[in-house]
């Protein structure tokens, strides 16, 4: 069953004239369309009984026509009110009354206002559950994406392992390692590469930057690539020379902490057991209050979307689920250490995606 059609079902059973769809990622997710239209309008409206139609800059709609929608597109030019233009097609379809279905974590105020201006007798109901749970699991088609994605994020550590060597800085290594993918056909990463060295690694969210690599360096990898319309996450720390007795206790402590969460996950186990599972493992070492985030995330067309992987939630898990296992120990000023790696779930356990080698690697370039 198609995007669309499972829309049409879920406005018919709840009796919802109409969904507005403006995340870029859902009306890719929806339409096979990919567009950053940055400030301007963009948009699928799905009827419930009408025919969708797709709103894009007038500018994009031979992008739109090439991706694969065979639907009717209104196109706006930026001398045009495009709201008004929305209204004008939306109403001829379901009329002005009537529940509409919106993404309320996703519009601004000032859209919802216009929209809720020109649609004055609508009630609006929000969409994002349904559409996270359209999103949640994927099909084959996805998954298959999803492994290519991973393993272009495996090369890119090994691009990054190779790259490493004394007096190199942190900017130089992410320089090679986004040149190497980019003769690879990847256009874009799935958020800024982070090579952190160093006592920089024990910052979750640390920024690359000119820090010189020493020897004795922990060096932590966090990346991933976009790859047809599909993100990758995978997080690798290295060590560059001989690794000191501390480095070595927060590498493997965190290491079983990354396995144990990783061969717990199967269908019904919750998220918080999964949590719990790799946090435990930290916390019985004495490194507890240094684990400061969530076990993890969903993956898919967005690098961080839904569900959130944390102590409380209990949502359980389904076959087709994708998401990051990436526990941490971060002393400051001292050391940090995160393993991540992108999983699925399968009909009877798991089938980890990323697949560069989680054993404490030392480089000696």
């Amino acid at each position: 069953m198609n995007k669309i059609t499972q829309l049409k079902n879920y406005l018919n059973e709840f009796d919802i004239e109409a969904a507005f769809i403006t995340n870029p990622d859902n009306v890719f997710y929806v339409s096979g369309f990919k567009s950053n239209p940055h400030e301007r309008l963009l948009g699928v409206m799905v009827f419930k009984e009408a025919e969708p139609f797709l709103i894009c800059p007038k500018m994009e709609m031979p992008d739109a026509k090439s991706a694969g929608w065979a639907g009717d597109i209104v196109g706006h030019a930026d001398t045009e009110d495009s709201m008004e233009m929305l209204y004008r097609t939306a109403s001829a379809r379901m009329g002005k009354s009537g529940k509409m279905a919106i993404e309320k974590s996703h519009m601004t105020v000032d859209r919802f206002e216009a929209l809720s201006g020109l649609f004055s007798t609508s009630e609006f109901i929000a969409l994002d559950n349904k559409i996270n749970a359209m999103r949640v699991t994927k099909d084959e088609d996805e998954l298959q994406i999803l492994r290519e994605a991973a393993e272009l994020a495996d090369y890119a550590i090994e691009v990054g392992a190779r790259t490493l060597k004394e007096g190199i800085t942190e900017i130089e290594v992410m320089t090679e390692i986004e040149l190497a993918l980019k003769k690879r056909g990847v256009t874009h990463m799935s958020f800024d590469t982070t090579v952190l060295s160093g006592p920089k690694a024990a910052s979750p969210h640390g920024k690359t930057g000119d820090r010189k690599i020493q020897k004795g360096d922990l060096v932590l990898f966090d990346l991933g690539v976009v790859h047809k319309g599909y993100c990758s996450d995978i997080t690798r720390t290295l060590a560059f020379g001989e690794p000191n007795e501390e480095q070595k206790a927060v590498y493997n402590t965190v290491l079983e902490a990354e396995l144990a969460a990783v061969n717990a996950v199967r269908p019904g186990v919750t998220a918080a057991e999964l949590d719990a599972a790799s946090r435990s493992v930290i916390e019985d070492a004495g490194y507890g209050e240094y684990f400061t985030h969530r076990l993890g995330h969903g993956l898919g067309i967005s690098v961080h979307e839904y569900p959130s992987l944390h102590g409380a939630n209990n949502m359980a898990m389904e076959a087709g689920m994708v998401f990051t296992i990436e526990p941490g120990i971060y002393v400051p000023g001292k050391v940090g250490v995160r393993i991540e790696d992108d999983v699925a779930v399968t009909e009877n356990g798991v089938e980890v995606l990323t697949k560069y080698p989680k054993e404490l690697q030392i480089i000696h370039n």
